[in-house]
């Protein structure tokens, strides 16, 4: 019997190449799911992931779907592919959805997280999830600069992919910037967490608004800058590409 299972990942995207297979490595996140989904059931398995995550970038709840003849039930196919998977993929909820369901398609929103560690030393914990920028940002401005991208627009200009002829609308419901202070041993390590919620996006949009964030909480570019950029629909004009390490695909809303 054909069955539609979904599944909600964690990974650590740290040693792949991104989310998308690619026919010249192994190291990537729907690789390596097809792969071992495929030997386990021995039948060929596509799947199909909320998003591509690109090249370094984590998720703690990218949500995909793949189609497989199997009499087992969600749990068993759950409890199986954490048995196989390698230790930084794993498998955090698993259920039969209906026949049309497509993880991709069907995706209303999603969130991705940011974190900035914004003190003059760095922890050792954590290194490889968050981007260390000791200097100071002013937050204020980067709020009012985040507003400005609010709502439906052409993000050309926060787009990695030149040469994309599909549309490049798309919809940002919210940005959110908390200061944290985290303390570990007898350090304080303070952090800027950005949290980004939108109808989609483009490649390179979320690490290309927060390094253009950061210019604006440095004083290199001033909020109302933000406007301009959108209307120019060219990537020169929006700052720089904040590291993929940085970058966690939160939620998937459907």
């Amino acid at each position: 019997m054909t069955k539609n299972i979904c599944v909600t990942l964690q990974y650590d995207g740290a040693r792949y190449n991104g989310w998308q297979k690619q026919g010249n490595t192994e190291e990537t996140v729907q690789g390596r799911l097809e792969a071992m989904l495929s030997k386990l059931f021995e039948q060929e398995i596509e799947v199909n992931g909320s998003g591509r995550t690109d090249a370094g970038v984590h998720a703690v709840g990218q949500v995909a779907n793949f189609k497989v003849n199997t009499v087992y039930g969600s749990g068993k196919i759950m409890e199986l592919m954490n048995r196989y998977l390698p230790k930084d993929i794993v498998v955090t909820d698993a259920k039969i959805a209906d026949g049309r369901f497509h993880a991709r398609l069907n995706a209303k929103r999603k969130t991705y997280v940011y974190r900035i560690g914004t003190g003059y030393a760095r922890t050792v914990f954590g290194r490889q999830y968050v981007w260390f920028y000791p200097k100071e940002l002013d937050v204020i401005q980067m709020r009012k600069a985040a507003e400005q991208l609010l709502g439906e627009h052409d993000f050309t200009s926060f787009c990695g992919n030149r040469h994309r002829k599909k549309s490049n609308v798309r919809r940002i419901d919210s940005i959110c910037m908390e200061e944290k202070e985290h303390r570990i041993g007898e350090g304080e390590f303070p952090e800027l967490v950005i949290s980004v919620t939108g109808s989609g996006f483009l490649q390179n949009m979320v690490r290309i608004i927060v390094g253009t964030l950061v210019e604006v909480g440095e004083g290199l570019r001033k909020p109302e800058d933000m406007k301009k950029i959108l209307e120019a629909q060219d990537r020169e004009q929006a700052g720089m590409m904040a590291p993929a390490h940085g970058l966690t695909l939160w939620n998937v809303e459907y």
